[in-house]
């Protein structure tokens, strides 16, 4: 069963069972995934492609939620975080601080990076290895962290 079928089959039950975060919410994502379908030529997305679609989601509910908040919009980080639980149930784990932190260092033994001017080029090979198992604002604190030791 891919990713879409299982959105479907939740996006049935959700509608049989009047939850409207989760109606509300699968429809978005279902939108999304055929709009990224129609920008490359209507052609069936993978799994892996369609869990991309679902992360950038997921971060335009994070950055909802962080605008609302500063704005004060208490109701809105509420119905934005109830959509991001919903969102979230269809991703993978993410990688913790404590699991990013031996493969950062690996790579930045591998390219010699000495100092915080290298993060482009060890965020850049970082990322490859990592995109879709962690965070890259994570990934990018944590290298910063470790190149700022390194520099010291």
């Amino acid at each position: 069963m891919t990713l879409l079928d299982t959105l479907n089959q939740d996006l049935k039950t959700a509608m049989k069972s009047g939850d409207e975060v989760g109606k509300r919410t699968l429809r978005s994502l279902k939108t999304a995934i055929i709009r990224a379908q129609k920008d490359r030529d209507n052609r069936p997305l993978s799994d892996d492609e369609m869990v991309a679609v679902l992360q950038k989601q997921a971060k335009q509910r994070r950055d909802s939620i962080e605008a609302y908040g500063l704005a004060g919009r208490e109701d809105l980080v509420a119905e934005e975080s109830s959509e991001l639980a919903v969102i979230e149930r269809y991703l993978p784990q993410l990688m913790s601080e404590d699991e990013i932190r031996p493969v950062a260092e690996a790579v930045i033994d591998e390219l010699g990076a000495s100092g915080p001017r290298d993060i482009g080029r060890v965020m850049g090979k970082l990322m490859s290895q990592l995109r879709g198992k962690a965070d890259g604002a994570l990934v990018n604190q944590v290298v910063r962290d470790l190149l700022l030791e390194k520099g010291n």
